[in-house]
């Protein structure tokens, strides 16, 4: 536990992000809040993966040990197996998983109800919509709907892809972009996942590649189910073109026959599994293009989906989440950190992870061309393996203590003793 510190921060934002924060900063001995608009913590969408990358990041903040509990299982090499949709199911690649790159695939909802479970009594506030924020000399104001107001020495929105807090951050409303692929998502039992695609699945996560679409199917540790993503993307035509307006929802009820009319043509093994999704949604997929320019302004920071919503197809938003929150809490632990230093801090994270997350954000871009023969090699299933040779290498080894170091160099710490 680092020493009391002379300032406060406020999370805007109860998701993975935020809570997986203020864990890593109320372990530290920073004074924090987090305000979440809906009535408990929640998330949206099925499974999360955890890489190599995350499991540093939760180990470090003494959440990990909590979520194996939970699945009831260790963590396992995380590898993928890419094959054909098409008929033969052709395997094109199998990522070659090393000894250090372990994992876990666990549904959202035990991740967040593990984390929750960690955070110290009386920091979390609900029902609080944050409508703006307004940074003065010495602090900043945060306003909620029900017209209550808090004041904080720093805030950090954590507010999502549709975030309020990027617009106080940038100074004009930016708002993440449809990118022309939409997804139908469903929990399959496991037993029907071996059915349709035989016992590996039950162990290894598969991606059946095929001509502007694809499908990802994963298991979730301490579940008898697998996750399955469908995607499919049109690009015959401008996608500011295409999906839902200003107001309309991104996720609309759909039918299975609608999902399993992309797939006419493909082999039988996809349709049988496909026939297990029965009542699927289907998701128009939004990210930030083009990636932000800044995470931060004066005392005000943006933190995951606020500030670098991406793609799912590198499974490495939720990691890229909690990296920001490693950096936030090793930076704002340091000793040499107090009230009259706070901006200069914020500018030391915007340093070091806004090239680190951008350059995730574009990659998991370019793995979604891979997967649906779009990307360097078409497709033409054997240079396709080129394309996916060391795809996750650089999200999942990536040395986030190097960036801390950065940092404290950045803001003149070196020799000084860390907390």
């Amino acid at each position: 536990m680092g020493p009391k510190k002379d300032f406060k921060v406020s999370i805007v934002g109860g998701g993975i992000g935020g809570l997986v924060l203020a864990v890593g900063l109320a372990r530290r001995g920073i004074e924090v809040n987090i305000f979440e608009q809906a009535k408990k913590f929640e998330e949206t969408g099925a499974g999360v993966g955890v890489g190599p990358n995350a499991v540093k990041v939760l180990q470090d903040f003494g959440i990990l040990d909590e979520i194996v509990k939970v699945v009831n299982q260790p963590l396992n090499t995380r590898t993928f197996v890419f094959i054909s949709g098409l008929p033969g199911h052709e395997t094109i690649y199998e990522y070659p998983g090393l000894e250090s790159d372990i994992g876990l695939g666990v549904h959202r909802t035990q991740f967040l109800d593990t984390v929750v479970k960690l955070l110290p009594p009386g920091i979390a506030h609900f029902n609080k919509k944050c409508v703006s924020v307004e940074e003065g000399p010495e602090s900043v104001n945060i306003h909620f709907e029900d017209g209550i107001q808090h004041t904080s020495d720093i805030v950090i929105g954590c507010d999502g892809i549709r975030s309020v807090i990027r617009r106080a951050v940038l100074g004009r409303v930016v708002v993440a972009k449809f990118t022309g692929t939409v997804a139908f998502r469903g929990l399959i039992p496991v037993d029907s996942a071996i059915e349709a695609l035989g016992p590996r699945i039950a162990v290894k996560p598969h991606v059946f590649v095929g001509p502007d679409r694809h499908l990802t199917v994963y298991p979730l540790q301490g579940q008898p189910i697998v996750n399955a993503g469908v995607f499919i993307t049109d690009r015959s035509k401008p996608w500011d073109e295409q999906g839902p307006q200003p107001g309309e929802s991104w996720v609309l009820p759909a039918t299975q026959e609608e999902m399993l009319g992309y797939f006419e043509g493909w082999g039988p093994r996809i349709t049988k599994l496909l026939s297990f999704i029965t009542k699927p949604n289907k998701w128009f997929l939004h990210a930030l293009s083009p990636p932000l320019e800044t995470y931060v302004k004066g005392r005000i920071a943006l933190l995951g989906d606020a500030a670098h919503s991406m793609l799912p197809h590198l499974g490495a938003g939720a990691g890229q989440a909690m990296e920001d929150g490693y950096v936030f809490s090793a930076l704002l632990s340091h000793p040499a950190v107090n009230k009259n230093n706070l901006k200069d801090v914020l500018k030391a994270y915007d340093n070091v992870r806004r090239p680190r997350a951008n350059r995730v954000l574009e990659g998991s871009s370019n793995a979604g061309e891979i997967y649906e023969l779009a990307g360097p090699s078409g497709s033409n299933l054997h240079e396709v393996r080129n394309d996916l040779t060391g795809n996750w290498d650089f999200v999942w080894h990536h040395d986030l203590d190097q960036d801390v170091r950065t940092a404290f160099s950045i803001l003149g710490f070196e020799g000084k003793e860390e907390s």
